[in-house]
């Protein structure tokens, strides 16, 4: 039988982390070069990602246990990498686990500066989800404002990351069926 104590504690830190971390809108006057003004970027995820992968296509690589995302070329080689934050273990205004689904998709749309979400924040939904690239019916990889991007796994099922390396992987690397794939936890 699970301790009762150890389960609220959880809930408790959880419900914190969603507080502390949920979606907030960023001033449009903000270019995302200037996000980094305050906060420097982060360190270089380059490292936490394979170098080189078997690939026959251009694929991103999502790994929610280091914290990462790597865009491959097609000849398998690291083109880019960046911090990533996945889904949680726990979400307490869905009373459920909302960890990113672990597996090989396709980007299935494509969004601008303006993406939003339309469930969240419950029940209304408009939490800005700039360049999203929906891979999983409602997940996606995209941009957040800083200070949302944190090396944890605290999002609803979403891949967020800085807005400028959205930017980039949107008009840069994506697109329409480009592969997804989210590494187990």
């Amino acid at each position: 039988m699970r301790n009762v104590g150890s389960s609220l504690s959880l809930i408790a830190l959880c419900a914190a982390s969603f507080v502390l971390c949920s979606c907030s809108s960023m001033s449009s006057d903000m270019s995302s070069g200037e996000m980094y003004a305050s906060n420097s970027p982060p360190a270089d995820y380059t490292s936490r990602l394979a170098p080189h992968i078997d690939t026959k296509e251009k694929v991103v690589v999502v790994d929610p246990h280091v914290h990462a995302w790597g865009a491959y070329d097609s000849d398998g080689n690291l083109v880019k990498a960046g911090l990533a934050t996945a889904g949680s273990d726990w979400c307490p205004d869905l009373g459920r686990p909302c960890h990113t689904r672990v597996g090989s998709f396709r980007v299935q749309t494509l969004g601008e500066a303006d993406c939003k979400s339309h469930i969240f924040p419950i029940p209304k939904g408009g939490a800005p989800m700039p360049y999203c690239m929906f891979f999983n019916n409602g997940q996606a990889l995209h941009g957040v404002p800083d200070g949302e991007v944190v090396e944890g796994n605290i999002s609803h099922g979403c891949v967020r990351m800085h807005v400028a390396d959205a930017e980039w992987l949107r008009y840069n690397f994506v697109n329409y069926g480009t592969r997804v794939v989210v590494k187990p936890y």
